[in-house]
């Protein structure tokens, strides 16, 4: 039985003798508030499969759609599990959590750890959308060369010991980023530089899709459209991710959501004049990419800073992750997306930029939030801080990812690098047998037969279609 009732006001009361003071009020409105901001985080998940799957070749297109959802499920699960209790249990080490709350045994009524103007169970489930679209943009870098089966089991483990222990030592009051004052307001490191770290390391884990370095893999997405739906939903839903950080409707929700706004829009315009100097062709993807890189820049920052920085924020979110998608040229990786580019790169920029434009009086824009600030309020170790916890990130999150990655690589069943033979035919038709259209050419490539794979996975199209099934305009697409 829940230990609550109403006030006049019809505020919910929650009352526990043990605790000093006896009662804590919750407010309707902001629980209200974080219930919409936590179905704006989940629409973000799919947003992201949809801008990936939109930058793709058209046979490999429903595989990132699928792997999006397939994050929201297992997470979903591994969180009530014990994900929750890993990164969020108040007898936390610095490290990592308890199984206080296995099975989310006891997470009710009281109030929650991160704000108690909440109940802990809506901010479990709140954070549970942060899990789950982590996990998405981590395994984006499996792009028309991955199983679709192992990766289940990867995003389970990989959530377990790779996100959970860091956004312990980021949010959790006793993780060791914390208390030695580290500002992360929405995920710069948990999300960020974390996803974008392990899509790295699955990169080189997985090497280059076959005619790497050639025109064939020189295509221009394959449906445009998908990546502009897809920047909707993750614009749209960003409110719901910076915004909803604040775990209340107040002003200082309301500021997060502005610098959110303003760096983005900067970010789009930034990426797609530096795409313009060289095409001379105004670019929506460029856009797009570049407003994705203005708001994985703003994420940490945004409770803290002011609408002007705001603009250097997008400003440079856009510039230097445009520029680190030549990375993979210089460092010889093979990231079909630029997960690394956008959101590793992305994260550490914002990260630091923290460190510099944080203000105190921002911060108090809640009306309790005490912070001493960055270097504008003369606080100059608060950059060391950033520097620390990104590079803890960084090196965390590649190192253990690439374990993962080679534990389950010598294990029957479970290795996560696709045949040539399902890379050339494609990952929709040879794992899922499926299509996101209802056709897609299929060419075969020279020197390389398929007769048996094509026999098994055309068997179930009968002879008038396959004759009707329209040829592929150019054999990259």
């Amino acid at each position: 039985m829940v230990n609550i009732t109403y006030d006049a006001s019809g505020e919910i009361v929650y009352f526990d003798e043990a605790a000093d003071p006896q009662t804590t009020v919750y407010n309707i409105g902001d629980m209200g508030f974080i219930m919409a901001c936590t179905a704006l985080v989940w629409l973000m998940v799919p947003g992201v499969g949809f801008f990936y799957s939109g930058l793709l070749r058209r046979k490999n297109a429903l595989s990132m759609i699928y792997a999006s959802l397939a994050s929201i499920a297992v997470v979903s699960f591994q969180w009530f599990f014990w994900g929750y209790s890993l990164a969020f249990a108040e007898d936390a080490s610095p490290f990592i959590g308890t199984l206080k709350y296995f099975g989310l045994k006891g997470v009710l009524d009281q109030p929650s750890i991160g704000s108690a103007r909440i109940p802990a169970l809506l901010f479990m489930v709140y954070q549970c959308m942060f899990a789950c679209i982590t996990a998405a943009l981590a395994v984006g870098a499996i792009a028309e060369r991955g199983r679709l089966g192992p990766i289940l089991v990867f995003i389970f483990i990989w959530t377990t010991i790779v996100y959970d222990p860091v956004a312990c030592w980021t949010w959790n009051a006793n993780g060791w980023s914390f208390v030695l004052g580290g500002l992360d307001f929405a995920g710069g490191t948990p999300v960020h530089i974390v996803s974008g770290t392990a899509a790295l390391a699955i990169s080189v884990y997985l090497g280059k899709r076959r005619g790497y370095g050639t025109e064939r893999l020189a295509y221009k997405p394959h449906n445009t459209t998908y990546v502009v739906i897809g920047t909707v939903f993750l614009w749209f839903g960003w409110f719901g991710f910076n915004g909803g950080s604040a775990l209340s409707a107040n002003l200082r929700a309301v500021q997060a959501c502005i610098v959110t706004n303003i760096a983005a829009s900067v970010g789009g315009i930034t990426w797609m004049l530096l795409d313009y100097r060289i095409e001379r062709k105004w670019s929506a993807v460029g856009f797009c990419s570049g407003a994705i890189s203005g708001l994985v820049a703003i994420t940490p920052a945004s409770g803290f800073v002011g609408a002007p920085a705001a603009v250097l924020f997008g400003f440079l979110g856009g510039a230097i992750c445009n520029f680190a998608t030549q990375l993979k040229f210089v460092l010889g990786y093979d990231d079909a997306l630029d997960i690394f580019a956008t959101h590793g790169v992305g994260g550490i920029v914002g990260n630091l930029l923290t460190g510099l434009f944080a203000q105190a009086s921002v911060a108090g824009f809640d009306g309790f939030t005490e912070i001493p600030g960055g270097w504008l309020d003369h606080h100059y170790i608060q950059l060391a801080h950033q520097l620390a916890d990104s590079v803890a990130g960084f090196a965390y999150s590649f190192v253990v990812t690439s374990l993962i990655l080679w534990v389950m690589h010598f294990i029957p069943g479970l290795r996560l690098r696709a045949s040539e033979e399902a890379e050339i035919l494609g990952i929709d038709d040879a794992e899922m047998g499926e299509f996101a259209y209802d056709y897609v050419g299929l060419e075969q490539e020279i020197g390389h037969t398929l007769e048996p794979v094509v026999a098994k996975s055309s068997a179930s199209r009968s002879s008038n279609e396959k004759a009707e099934e329209p040829q592929e305009p150019h054999p990259t697409q």
